[in-house]
């Protein structure tokens, strides 16, 4: 029975994207994303092999250092995940009235889960890493001990993320303990890994701790199936949320015309959903992405811009990537009045312009680190402000990804507001600076690099109203398809 269910299942969501009214698009990023997940595997194959010469060579013993800095790796897995995992969908409310078992439906969605990314990515990392500890003499037996813990705690982070989607109460001040325990550790103050040094440890040292791993997993699937089957239910768990609405005018908009407008509609969007006000907290997060780069001695000069980008343009990154399917509900809507596409590309851009600004004003706490950190942190926002802007917007007619924000609240919710495709797009943002400032440095110097990066950005900004005007044809020019895209609420 199961087994049938499962495979008739399978052929519902394979005809389900092949019958996509933006099947191409999909495709395309498919593609993309299977890329960039070969690209990871490679990397993470290279460090699996790499890391142990690598920290033998600076006179740390590998094993140990590895297990010391493990729940550091954990928690960002958890907080990638919350952000960017998908959560298991089907069409629930058409199979509930179908003579079809809850248990199957569920066991199916959960299924689904533990072939994620972010579930196989890491054995590309840790079978090598126990290759090599095996090469160097350490037990096999506790070896696969070890692993097997690794790997059941890497399950237990699937089933927490389900668990904790829409939990923000108790996600987010895990997240900010963590982060303050790293900071922490950073200025010496408190080091929480020698702590949990033992517990990683104990997992090869001792033949029996393994199994706490592996009830934490076993135990997070249970949960997670009694908590989705509860809620399976098209009156309860499935019901759209009714709140009171509230209107806010933002009056002192209103002196900035059509454009005003537009801004109000963002703004709102921002203080009122979940998955819109993920980017703003996205962009908080990216904040504190400096702190890997800057100052490091053992790493490439180039990626002091690299992390300049990323310090001031979070929300640039989180939210521009999906301008406009933000607007996906009522965009059909939208098309048929009479607005200009250059006012609403204009609000857009100044929304993320805005933050930009923001975002670098809240980062001058770098400037404990050195001057040079905060101007490489302020030449990266120029860019953004001057050409990343602009390239988020661009990309935006093409990816016509809709958000129905409707279903943020659902059991079986999609998080569409930043996820791997996001991430891939935005690699040739990247690497323009990166480049830029690399050419400065082998030319002349850093502040020749930062000046060469910063230049550019100003002229992009120059130019901004000829962007707009070639940014708008191309906008007018995919309008039928993107509408035609939005139609359906799911990817």
């Amino acid at each position: 029975m199961y087994l049938y269910m499962f495979k008739h299942f399978l052929t519902l969501e394979w005809k389900s994207f092949f019958r996509s009214a933006s099947f191409a698009t999909n495709l395309v990023l498919k593609i993309f994303t299977i890329l960039g997940a070969l690209y990871f595997t490679v990397v993470f194959i290279l460090l699996g092999f790499g890391i142990y010469p690598l920290l033998e060579d600076s006179g740390l013993e590998p094993f140990s250092t590895v297990n010391k800095f493990l729940i550091y790796y954990f928690v960002l897995d958890l907080t990638i995940r919350f952000f960017m995992q998908k959560m298991p969908v089907l069409n629930i409310r058409t199979l509930l009235p179908l003579p079809i078992r809850r248990n199957v439906i569920v066991h199916f969605s959960l299924g689904k889960t533990l072939f994620s990314f972010f579930n196989w990515i890491p054995a590309f990392f840790f079978i090598p890493f126990s290759i090599m500890l095996v090469k160097n003499g350490f037990s096999i037996s506790q070896i696969a001990l070890w692993h097997f813990s690794i790997i059941g705690l890497i399950f237990t982070n699937n089933f927490i993320t389900l668990l904790l989607n829409n939990k923000d109460a108790v996600f987010y001040p895990i997240v900010f303990i963590v982060c303050g325990c790293g900071i922490a550790h950073y200025f010496h103050v408190f080091d929480i890994t020698v702590y949990c040094f033992y517990l990683f440890n104990g997992f090869y040292s001792n033949s029996f701790l393994f199994i706490l791993p592996l009830f934490t997993a076993l135990a997070g699937y249970y949960f997670a199936f009694q908590f989705f089957k509860r809620n399976l239910t098209l009156d309860d768990g499935l019901a759209k949320k009714r709140d009171v609405a509230k209107t806010e005018h933002f009056t002192w908009l209103n002196q900035f015309g059509t454009l005003g407008v537009f801004l109000k509609n963002d703004i709102r969007l921002l203080k009122r959903n979940k998955r819109s006000r993920t980017t703003v907290f996205m962009s908080v997060l990216f904040l504190f992405y400096g702190f890997l780069f800057f100052n490091n001695d053992h790493q490439a000069a180039v990626m002091g811009i690299f992390a300049g980008i990323f310090v001031s343009g979070g929300f640039l990154f989180t939210f521009g990537q999906f301008v406009p399917s933000w607007d996906s509900s009522y965009y059909q809507l939208m098309m048929s009045q009479n607005i200009q596409y250059r006012d609403y590309i204009r609000s857009k851009w100044w929304l993320v312009v805005l933050a930009t600004l923001a975002s670098t004003f809240l980062a001058s706490f770098y400037l404990f680190m050195g001057g040079k950190v905060y101007l490489l942190i302020v030449t990266g926002a120029i860019y953004n402000i001057g050409v990343n802007s602009h390239l988020v917007l661009l990309g935006g007619a093409f990816v016509k990804t809709p958000i129905d924000l409707s279903k943020s609240k659902g059991a079986f919710g999609d998080k569409q507001a930043f996820n791997i495709k996001t991430m891939l797009i935005a690699v040739p943002k990247l690497a323009i600076p990166v480049l830029l400032y690399g050419l400065g440095i082998s030319l002349f110097n850093e502040t020749a690099g930062m000046l060469l990066v910063a230049g550019v950005g100003v002229l992009g900004f120059a130019f901004r109203n000829l962007v707009f005007k070639q940014i708008e044809k191309i906008y007018k020019s995919e309008k039928y398809a993107t509408v035609a895209a939005y139609k359906q609420t799911s990817n």
